[in-house]
């Protein structure tokens, strides 16, 4: 290739910008925790949690996550922590109470971001994301449900699948 064609590319290629940055936000609830003690706010996961843990480590693994949040309690932290280890990510703690939804799908744009909270406040968060009142409560039994918003050329699309 002579130097006027790669002169040619190099100068293309500085000017060429994709209009927008894709986006996936993976929501999912606290894998199952320690249930003998009602009055325990903090419940620790149980063996099954443990095993789940591992399991959505596993799935996301091939996701490129770059960035992690989490609610401030064990169940939701160690749900994450074998993914955030293995990528070297740290765990981001938010309040879901805190959250600005437009400024968190701005911040995510071109990331794959994964957050882990609770039956109730999950489907609450992707609600807000998409600005529609589309999800109802977990229900408390139920700690296989993935929700998947992606942004994309100023579009929002979101589905839920069960992982198992």
């Amino acid at each position: 290739m002579n130097i006027l064609k790669i002169l040619f590319l190099f100068v293309f290629i500085s000017f060429f910008k994709p209009s927008e940055e894709c986006s996936n936000i993976y929501l999912i609830r606290h894998a199952e925790k320690v249930r003998t003690n009602k009055s325990d706010r903090d419940p620790d996961l149980s063996n099954k949690g443990f095993l789940r843990a591992e399991n959505w480590k596993r799935f996301f693994i091939d996701k490129n996550i770059s960035r992690i949040y989490s609610t401030n309690y064990k169940r939701t932290t160690k749900t994450v922590k074998p993914l955030a280890e293995n990528n070297n990510l740290e765990i981001h703690i938010y309040s879901s109470d805190d959250i600005i939804y437009k400024t968190f799908l701005k911040s995510s744009i071109g990331e794959n971001t994964l957050v882990v909270g609770h039956s109730n406040t999950i489907p609450d968060f992707v609600n807000n994301l998409i600005e529609e009142d589309y999800y109802d409560q977990i229900d408390d039994l139920n700690n296989s449900n993935l929700y998947i918003v992606s942004l994309c050329n100023s579009s929002i699309t979101h589905k839920l699948i069960t992982v198992d």
